[in-house]
């Protein structure tokens, strides 16, 4: 078995600010691995701002729609348990 690789340090993380094709604010890591959702553009800047910080990363608005990493639509009542929520 080999292990799973890991990001190299010296690849500088990029955090994406934007709003998905209904207008939701995001915010997401380059590699789709941190999503926030924001009611702002300002509220999505502060997070990223303090994410910047933590993983010494740079922001950057997005110039395309992004793609919810979670979908925004309801859940089925059948459902227990988002696979990817946190």
């Amino acid at each position: 078995m080999s292990p799973t690789p890991q990001p190299d340090p010296a690849d500088p993380v990029v955090l994406y600010v934007g709003q998905d094709v209904a207008g939701h604010w995001l915010v997401q890591d380059a590699a789709r691995l941190l999503e926030g959702r924001f009611v702002s553009l300002t509220a999505a800047l502060r997070f990223a701002e303090a994410e910047r910080q933590m993983y010494h990363a740079s922001v950057r608005l997005a110039t395309m729609p992004l793609i919810p990493v979670i979908p925004f639509g309801p859940v089925a009542a059948d459902v227990r348990a988002l696979p990817r929520a946190a």
